[in-house]
């Protein structure tokens, strides 16, 4: 497997601007007020790249404040008036994209050429659909479902949202955040990972550049216990969405029922790969791989158990390892690099000891290793093929969310789709068959929020994305999310003008 050593020092996108702070309230950057510092480091060499001062609940609660006050404003602006803006803000993502995909690449350790042609391309598009979807709120025809009476229904903004985005995909899930919640009428409080908020500030900054109105779109970055879990619990925050470990998940859900919120959740997973006996072998090899692999494998929907049928079974694990192999580990700033760093050398000592772990039940096909030499400073492990592990082992069981593939085989369809089900999570999976009634079957009984068949990975803004049962709940993209983001209110009108109605006699008096 090829290893690319390092490019020269990386240059911090708007470095200027990253100075003044690293919160974004009421449409400006400013420091937080905590009284502790956080560094963004470079996972690829181990290099500080920003140390900026955390938020603390003051800056939560001048937040919140921002939030509010540009409220009645933007959610009375006309559907057309705000789809205005997010066509604005799309051009002006796209003017900056070179500096956002650099960003992303530094602070994530992405590949530059998953963030120019992944993550860039991907939020623009989503920026320009809800610029689109804006103006298209849905909802039951007016009509008289009750011959008296005119019925119709309003779809109307919450208020003050409050999001918690993770580390994995900081600029697409600042999107996913901001995006719908905005299209709707509501304004914004997020909270980046404190690790990699760089693409959320700058994906802020653009939103005013376009014209969205101060305090539409507010910035906090701190900590989880203290920026998130006063955010989450804030009074004047009418809802809250989060996107992380289903873990933490469960504690957002607690914080936010003590007061009553409207909470959306998209939480872990543990995607299953299932291939039939008939499927093209070639295809479902390198959809393993890429599936596998795509941002280090820290993706919730990555693929993470490859469950083949047993006739393709040894076939498939001597093909995906050969594959595997030619992966080329490097700089995610040097030409032709394939796979960067973890996002920090925490997170890959934590990824390397589940594989350590499964050497005891199960055998290490390939990788298995952080590659030393000229990389061996950055948060590196190699791409990672597990096979023999047991369906009850922690490899199968727990979200690794790193360079890891686990390979089991099955027998007949029955065991395969029973397999396929039998985690927590439930938010993507994926089917390989040449067969359409297997296809339908697997489609309709795998228990995900995706499934894809004969692919796996490639979403779209028109299509929803969230979880089935420990993968939470509600949907992000697509005109679904205006579910989330919206609450609905039944209008009615008498159309009789009679004083004593009908119903009175209920209450009073005989027909």
């Amino acid at each position: 497997m090829p290893d690319r050593g390092h490019a020269t020092p990386r240059r911090l996108p708007s470095g200027d601007r990253f100075a003044e702070g690293a919160q974004y309230i009421a449409g400006r950057p400013a420091r937080g007020t905590s009284g502790a510092t956080r560094t963004v480091v470079d996972p690829a060499t181990g290099a500080a790249v920003l140390t900026y001062e955390l938020a603390g609940t003051a800056d939560v609660d001048a937040a919140v404040a921002a939030a509010r006050a540009a409220f009645p404003g933007w959610a009375g602006a006309t559907p057309g008036e705000r789809s205005d803006v997010l066509h604005r803000f799309a051009a002006v993502l796209a003017e900056q994209a070179g500096d956002l995909a650099r960003a992303e690449s530094l602070q994530c350790g992405k590949p530059l050429k998953l963030t120019r042609e992944f993550d860039v391309p991907g939020t623009i598009d989503n920026t320009a659909y809800f610029a689109g979807a804006a103006r298209r709120l849905q909802g039951q025809a007016a009509a008289e479902y009750e011959g008296g009476h005119t019925s119709y229904v309003r779809r109307e903004p919450i208020g003050v949202v409050g999001s918690v985005a993770p580390w994995n995909y900081p600029l697409q899930m600042a999107a996913w955040k901001i995006l719908p919640a905005v299209a709707a009428g509501n304004t914004i409080v997020l909270k980046p990972a404190e690790t990699t908020p760089l693409t959320s500030l700058m994906f802020a900054w653009a939103a005013t550049s376009a014209g969205l109105p101060d305090g539409v779109v507010n910035i906090v970055t701190g900590t989880g216990p203290v920026a998130g879990e006063h955010l989450v619990s804030h009074p004047d925050v009418a809802m809250t969405s989060f996107t992380g470990s289903t873990a933490v998940g469960r504690r957002v859900a607690e914080l936010a029922t003590a007061t009553v919120k409207r909470v959306h959740l998209e939480l872990g997973g543990k995607a299953p790969f299932v291939v039939f006996d008939d499927a093209d072998l070639d295809a479902a090899v390198n959809g393993a791989v890429a599936g596998a692999l795509i941002n280090s494998g820290q993706d919730c929907t990555a693929a993470t158990r490859a469950y083949v049928q047993r006739p393709l079974y040894e076939a498939f694990v001597e093909r995906t390892a050969a594959l595997m192999d030619t992966v080329r580990v490097g700089d995610p700033f040097a030409p032709g690099t394939d796979l960067g760093p973890l996002v920090s050398h925490a997170h890959r000592d934590r990824v390397a000891g589940f594989v350590d772990r499964a050497r005891g039940y199960a055998r290490v096909v390939t990788g298995g290793a952080a590659p030393g030499g000229a990389l061996a400073a950055g948060a590196y492990y190699r791409p990672t093929l597990i096979a023999g592990a047991p369906q009850d082992s922690e490899a199968v069981q727990a979200e690794i969310f790193g360079p890891v593939l686990v390979v089991l085989p099955f027998d007949g369809d029955d065991e395969g789709i029973r397999l396929a089900n039998d985690t927590p999570y439930g938010l993507a999976a994926s089917a390989w068959t040449r067969d359409v009634f297997r296809a339908n079957r697997a489609t309709r009984e795998i228990a995900a929020g995706c499934v894809w068949v004969n692919d796996h990975i490639p979403i779209i803004s028109e299509m929803p994305h969230g979880g089935y049962r420990a993968s939470g709940f509600g949907k992000d993209m697509s005109a679904y999310s205006f579910e989330e983001y919206t609450q609905l209110k039944h209008v009615m009108f008498d159309n009789t003008a009679v004083v004593r109605k009908d119903w009175h006699r209920t209450v009073f008096g005989d027909r």
